[in-house]
């Protein structure tokens, strides 16, 4: 079968109720934190991505025993000193940027060197990032021209725990050199910029040795050494990321209406709701719950007959950091010049998602101003796309598939879109969820 996908007509107005796969960061942490516990580990709706698969498969190289049966997971956690470290160990993290660049943090103590490999759009990827901080607890790395993968490293004879400072915004360098402090003896302090808290707030759910101090514009994180990590079961809250898709669809489709039962609205990741808002979308969260630390919700909307445009403040990027690229669609349907600056970030993605974002734009007939980190878009509220586009060669990039597939059922038009395998990283059944919308 073809790779690609051809849409040639819109999408009409739904009323639907639909239920999202697991968050791919929260499942991703729970595999790696179940691995650590002295105990057998459960989970329900795991999002088995290739992401996911990828993690199981690097605890598995680890002396972890894993299985998966009637879409339950059990892992056999060896216990916070209980990985086995053979000679010539090879992690293959694919195209996950998460599993990436946490995992070194847990194998910081590791006495046997260690490769860390990943596919072509993630060896491209900073992993100086982590690689800097790490190094601080007494580890040896050697990156690929001094950045990128592979990436070789083996720990200390004693780790020594740092303080460091993260300045970026990124939840993968702070969670990595939490997970290093961990193992270390004596207090790591970690003063981070505000982003995901996925791996704090399951900490203090655990009541593993974490402290948490939020200022206005970052926080300050405390953590000491584990001696026991109980086992833990876990029913992962729908994916927020992937809801996304949906939202926009149900935003850019007239008259619809859509719920997402059970899903995850943790503080840190719903920028994008508070972006819609300001453009005049109204979404409402009810049914409102905490669920071993994170907050879940069901999620009520309607298409809008207006949308305004915006405006948007800087400090909303780092919780709808992978959304922008279908806020770039809402915007280019919104009424006026929306502009979105210091987004940078999205360029270091699994492919240049900013360059991409106005490309698409382009190509439907948008103006668009772009620099290196901002975008402005002029809106255009009656358009209407009638003829062909084709979107190739985007370093197989889930986000860059999946955005042009509900840019396709928007606006119109006949697209031929790449690369279709792509959602495999983060939401393999992407595609028969969008057929429900259409019964």
């Amino acid at each position: 079968m073809p790779n690609k996908i051809i849409i040639k007509k819109k999408i009409i107005n739904f009323t639907k109720k639909i239920r999202i796969p697991g968050d791919k960061s929260l499942s991703i942490r729970w595999v790696l934190i179940a691995s650590l516990s002295s105990g057998i580990s459960k989970a329900q709706n795991l999002l088995m991505s290739e992401d996911v698969v990828a993690t199981i498969k690097a605890i598995k190289k680890l002396g972890i025993k894993v299985f998966y049966n009637n879409q339950i997971c059990k892992i056999y956690g060896a216990g916070i000193d209980g990985y086995k470290y053979k000679k010539n160990i090879i992690i293959n993290a694919q195209n996950s940027g998460t599993l990436g660049r946490l995992i070194p943090g847990l194998l910081i103590d590791s006495p046997e060197k260690i490769k860390l490999i990943g596919d072509k759009s993630l060896s491209k990827r900073d992993f100086k990032r982590i690689a800097d901080p790490l190094s601080k607890f007494g580890a040896n790395f050697t990156l690929k021209k001094g950045y990128g993968l592979p990436m070789t490293f083996k720990g200390p004879k004693k780790l020594k725990p740092v303080k460091f400072i993260e300045k970026k915004g990124s939840a993968q360098c702070k969670s990595s050199v939490i997970f290093a402090g961990l193992k270390t003896h004596g207090k790591t302090i970690v003063k981070a910029k505000k982003s995901r808290d996925h791996t704090e707030l399951l900490f203090k759910y655990l009541k593993l040795p974490i402290k948490v101090k939020k200022k206005n514009n970052f926080d300050i994180i405390e953590i000491n050494k584990v001696k026991k990590i109980k086992p833990f079961n876990y029913n992962v809250p729908s994916d927020i990321s992937s809801g996304a898709f949906f939202i926009a669809l149900t935003i850019l489709s007239e008259k619809s209406k859509l719920v997402i039962q059970n899903i995850n609205v943790n503080p840190t990741r719903v920028g994008m709701l508070t972006i819609l808002r300001k453009m005049g979308v109204s979404v409402s969260l009810v049914n409102k719950k905490l669920y071993k630390g994170e907050l879940i919700a069901d999620l009520n909307m309607k298409s809008p007959k207006t949308l305004k445009s915006i405006n948007c403040p800087s400090n909303l990027n780092s919780g709808a950091i992978d959304e922008f690229l279908l806020i770039f669609l809402i915007a280019a349907k919104a009424k006026g010049v929306s502009y979105f600056k210091n987004l940078d970030e999205l360029n270091k993605k699994e492919s240049p998602r900013l360059k991409w974002g106005s490309k698409i734009l382009k190509m439907m007939g948008i103006k668009t101003i772009t620099t290196n980190n901002s975008i402005k878009i002029f809106g255009n509220p009656k358009l209407e796309i009638k003829k062909k586009i084709i979107i190739k060669n985007f370093l197989k990039d889930h986000r860059v598939f999946m955005s042009s597939v509900i840019a396709a059922l928007s606006f119109g038009g006949e697209w031929h879109i790449h690369d279709k395998d792509s959602i495999k990283t983060s939401f393999p059944t992407f595609l028969k969820t969008l057929d429900k919308l259409k019964k």
